[in-house]
């Protein structure tokens, strides 16, 4: 292999080490593409109910968050924005598990014999 063969063999490897490096958010970020991600997430060992998660996300999330009418300011941050579409998913998650709560738990079952030993169940 040729002096000149190795340097570029070098600087090929350098750019294949330097593209698997990139995080989630770069390569979603250099595709214009929307990106939010769960950095961490802490809870408080004494009330397991408590606790905060760390976000991260890139501008064209929050573009998208403000697209979809989560500014109410034109003084919001990103962080603000970010935080009520997040305070929203949480909310949206509660309301479903109640819904369903609900429907299982307050269900009338009616029967009515149609005789012949058989009854109608609704």
């Amino acid at each position: 292999m040729s002096f000149i063969d190795k340097i570029f063999k070098k600087k090929k490897v350098a750019a294949v080490a330097h593209e698997q490096a990139k995080s989630a958010k770069q390569i979603a970020t250099e595709a214009g593409e929307a990106y939010v991600n769960i950095l961490s997430m802490d809870l408080d060992p004494d009330n397991m109910g408590q606790g905060s998660f760390e976000l991260d996300w890139n501008d064209k999330f929050v573009a998208d968050l403000i697209r979809h009418g989560y500014q109410q300011d034109p003084r919001d941050t990103d962080a603000d924005i970010v935080d009520r579409w997040f305070t929203a998913v949480c909310r949206n998650i509660v309301l479903e598990t109640y819904e369903q709560y609900e429907a299982m738990n307050n269900r009338v079952v009616k029967s009515r014999d149609v005789g012949d030993g058989m009854s109608e169940v609704s």
